[in-house]
């Protein structure tokens, strides 16, 4: 029987080795900033725009990969098998799940493609792109992988804070009124990703009111498979090492990783964000 090949956006947070290893597909993102357009290659520009974002306050787009660019991969994938899962960023984020169903359909009757929205973002999509191909590569078949993926959506949180109000009314998720109202009261939105979407779910008035939001989601969990702090530089500031600390008093020897966010996430939150990417396992759920 053929193996089921994993294929993914360039937004998954997914180490290059790794992704050779597991045999994944990576379709890098394509990215335009004003007249300037690039492929964005395992997240390698990521601090460099998030620094231009906060110098210029351009806003990066997300214009790829094209269905046409989905089908051409898919096409080289069925020289070795008719068995694909295509798992993608949040379809209310990009358009990338959109193309991929487009270039799916050009396969209907010669190739079994199944495409999936993660409903995620960075780390959440990465996690489950990497499952799948553990999975693929233990021999389970198309189906069990898709019924496994889908129980494990609904157990990765993204939680975000941002002090750039600007960014999120751009993309339409508060409206111009509530942004200028924000800036001039100085309040942040605590924002989390549901069912694809950024919510803002609550204001608080002060970054370091944010830093305790983020610490009090932390602690609504009694166990984690994996949490990363999401941020807009690679090394840890004063900020980061006050969160790490606080968070280690919840999950004792855990590790805590930084990722940077990529352009999909920073066209919605800005360049200035800080949150939390949590996967609590497939175990029994335990939040309070």
């Amino acid at each position: 029987m053929a193996q089921v090949r994993i294929v993914t956006d360039g937004d998954a947070q997914l180490d290059p080795e790794l992704a050779r290893q597991l045999n994944i597909t990576v379709v890098p993102l394509t990215v335009q900033v004003d007249q300037e357009t690039f492929d964005d290659e395992c997240g390698a520009r990521n601090e460099q725009l998030l620094a231009r974002m906060e110098q210029e306050r351009v806003r990066p787009f997300v214009v790829g990969p094209t269905a046409d660019q989905m089908q051409q991969v898919y096409q080289q994938i069925t020289r070795s098998t008719n068995l694909i899962l295509s798992i993608h960023s949040a379809a209310p984020l990009s358009a990338t799940y959109d193309n991929a169903c487009a270039a799916a359909d050009a396969f209907l009757g010669r190739c079994d493609i199944i495409v999936m929205d993660s409903q995620s973002t960075s780390l959440g999509l990465g996690i489950l792109a990497r499952e799948a191909a553990k999975m693929a590569q233990a021999g389970q078949n198309l189906g069990e992988i898709v019924r496994c993926i889908r129980g494990m959506i609904p157990r990765i949180y993204v939680v975000m804070v941002t002090d750039s109000l600007d960014y999120l009314e751009r993309s339409g998720r508060i409206s111009k009124s509530q942004c200028i109202l924000g800036s001039m009261l100085g309040i942040k939105p605590f924002l989390a990703i549901e069912d694809g979407e950024i919510i803002p779910t609550e204001k608080v008035r002060s970054r370091d009111k944010g830093l305790d939001k983020l610490v009090e989601f932390a602690g609504e969990f009694t166990r984690i498979e994996e949490m990363a702090i999401l941020q807009s530089t690679s090394y840890p500031t004063d900020e980061t090492l006050l969160l790490r600390e606080r968070l280690e008093s919840f999950f004792p020897g855990k590790p805590f990783p930084i990722i940077v966010y990529g352009p999909l996430l920073a066209s919605h939150v800005g360049p200035d964000g800080m949150g939390l990417v949590a996967y609590e396992g497939l175990g029994q759920r335990e939040v309070f």
